[in-house]
């Protein structure tokens, strides 16, 4: 992906794409970023609260290494289609959730995310069980579970006006053959008339004849 196709993006809390490595993205045609971010970087703290002390055991070191490696090797995009997570230290995790597959979104914030500003963004999608793909510790969760759900929302929307304009041509297409059909018993009817009437008129013919006949 080019450098200059990330410097589009335009969503709001978005850190700048150039200082993200991007490279396992790979986007359809037509599809742009509208927000891209890693976990915030105070996430870590609790880690190194933790972390430090340990390090003279030799057992904090571990979890202060593992905890910085996880927030450089983890980066969260949302684009006009859908979201993606990449994580993973020595191997790679990507999830990919389109739009049309959401069916909710929540966001939560711990007291110590609250007071320095970062939360996660939880996604649920229909026929799924449970929080199906999680946005970790990013900065300011409502303004971007805002934003998924009102892409979910114009998603839903466009769908239903699709649905819509169906419905309305069939109801045409209906209108007009119950048209043709009536059209068509209309005539049938009227053939059947004619027949009757010439049917008559051979018969009422046949009689004067035969009247004639007789009196020969």
């Amino acid at each position: 992906m080019s450098k200059e196709v990330l410097r589009e993006t335009s969503g709001r809390d978005s850190i700048d794409t150039a200082e993200v490595d991007l490279d396992w993205l790979t986007l359809e045609d037509g599809e742009s970023i509208e927000w891209v971010n890693t976990p915030h970087k105070y996430s870590i703290i609790p880690a190194f609260v933790i972390g430090i002390p340990l390090s003279f055991l030799l057992i904090g070191i571990p979890i202060v290494v593992s905890s910085y490696l996880q927030y450089t090797n983890t980066n969260y995009v949302v684009t006009n289609r859908g979201l993606y997570s990449k994580r993973g230290i020595l191997s790679m995790n990507v999830q990919q959730i389109g739009f049309e597959k959401v069916q909710n979104t929540s966001y939560s914030q711990s007291v110590l995310g609250s007071s320095l500003g970062y939360g996660s963004v939880d996604i649920s999608t229909a026929g799924g069980s449970g929080v199906e793909l999680q946005f970790r510790n990013i900065p300011n969760p409502a303004s971007v579970q805002e934003l998924v759900a009102k892409e979910v929302d114009t998603r839903q929307h466009s769908e239903s006006d699709s649905t819509a304009d169906t419905t309305e041509v069939l109801d045409e297409i209906l209108t007009e053959l119950r048209t043709i059909r009536s059209a068509v018993t209309d005539d049938a009817g009227e053939s059947d008339t004619d027949g009757i009437h010439l049917a008559g008129n051979h018969t009422s013919t046949g009689q004067a004849s035969t009247t004639k006949d007789s009196e020969d």
